[in-house]
């Protein structure tokens, strides 16, 4: 299994690389004021409006990179560096989120497809390592500690489905978001040009987090199931 250390280890530096490379993009492009002079919070409020979505709240969380949509709440979630700038990195990050109430109230796919999958992937992703351990230990001891320790494969591989899942989620939720930024004349070509960049690497990070899942889950698939003996 030296090949899974050696997969594991270029995806973590890879994470790494990316995380930092967000990080630059967006403290470069919150340094670009947008030429409208809009802050986040009203960059997003257009944008809803404009898509006719009338019962999505902007409200404001603490925390950096913490800015989310919330489906349940109904709640376009932006960070402070997001919700008060008028920055080129906080009308990309609004303009995104509001992508995601707009795939909601448009009934995506796969945002619905992700959305109910969150309640098994919670359950999952706090017992799956715990059910996939114990059933090795117990696979030494007792005959059904195989099936345990499948259930906990399985249990991972509804995370790493999840992760995959987020990938067009996220892809399209972006692309709605630049598409209005160009077609309702929101910000000039270079700024644009600097939403797309900044999106492009936050996007990144789901990738390289899907990558990361799949190696783990190919790791413990071979551990449950390689060394099996009919």
């Amino acid at each position: 299994m030296g090949i899974y250390y050696l997969i594991i280890i270029a995806i973590s530096l890879l994470s790494m690389w990316v995380s930092n490379k967000l990080k630059s993009k967006f403290k470069t492009y919150s340094q670009k004021q947008l030429r409208n002079g809009m802050s986040g919070k009203e960059i997003a409020e257009k944008m809803l409006n404009d898509h006719g979505i009338r019962d999505v709240k902007v409200i404001s969380v603490r925390g950096s990179l913490t800015d989310h949509y919330n489906p349940q709440k109904k709640t376009v979630n932006l960070s402070d560096s997001v919700y008060n700038e008028r920055n080129t990195a906080a009308a990309a990050v609004a303009a995104h989120e509001c992508g995601h109430a707009v795939q909601h109230a448009q009934g995506y796919e796969w945002l619905q497809i992700r959305s109910s999958l969150v309640p098994m992937v919670g359950i999952a992703s706090k017992f799956s390592m715990f059910v996939i351990i114990g059933g090795l230990v117990l696979t030494q001891i007792v005959p059904y500690g195989f099936s345990i320790a499948a259930i906990g494969v399985g249990l991972f591989g509804l995370g790493t489905l999840f992760s995959l899942i987020t990938l067009p989620v996220e892809y399209d939720a972006s692309n709605r978001a630049l598409a209005w930024l160009q077609r309702k004349n929101m910000v000039s070509r270079q700024e644009l040009a600097g939403a797309q960049d900044a999106l492009k690497w936050a996007a990144r990070t789901y990738v390289v987090a899907a990558l990361g899942s799949l190696a783990t889950l190919a790791y413990f698939a071979f551990q449950v199931f390689g060394g099996r003996r009919s």
